[in-house]
């Protein structure tokens, strides 16, 4: 039997175009969106929710760009078509589970965040106190003069 032509090299270059757009996409889709989000995290500190969008965009791509890289290799030769497909299906179908878990861990930690802040918003008092009343064990020190 005929050996074909050896495909394995158009199933990296579609793997390598396909992942870095995807992940250039989910990560300008999570920067834009995302910022108003941790504005809201952050108690509307604009330039801090800025900074913080920066790293988290940075650190999204080096996590994923290097998974994408570690997952290149491909350790079976590819002769036909459907073997390209087959290929790509699969190390493009991790690349996104992996896409959406980090985008969910993110999601889920912000959230966290969030609710804390709102937790601590709560507890405080709306307005202070006007003043104390000098009946019961809740009335203000007194200064000694009655």
């Amino acid at each position: 039997m005929e050996q074909g032509q050896d495909l394995t090299w158009i199933a990296y270059l579609v793997y390598i175009v396909v992942s870095i757009g995807l992940t250039v996409w989910v990560a300008r889709t999570l920067s834009r969106n995302g910022r108003i989000f941790l504005a809201d995290v952050l108690h509307g500190n604009e330039k801090l929710a800025d900074a913080v969008n920066h790293l988290l965009v940075v650190g999204f791509y080096l996590v994923n760009l290097g998974f994408v890289a570690l997952y290149l290799t491909q350790d079976d030769e590819i002769t036909e078509a459907r073997e390209v497909f087959e290929a790509l299906s699969t190390k493009l179908g991790v690349v996104l589970l992996v896409l959406g878990v980090l985008h969910l861990a993110n999601v889920w930690v912000l959230n966290k965040i969030r609710r804390r802040g709102v937790m601590e918003r709560e507890q405080l008092p709306p307005v202070p106190p006007q003043e104390y009343t000098d009946r019961g064990p809740w009335a203000a020190p007194t200064t000694g003069k009655a």
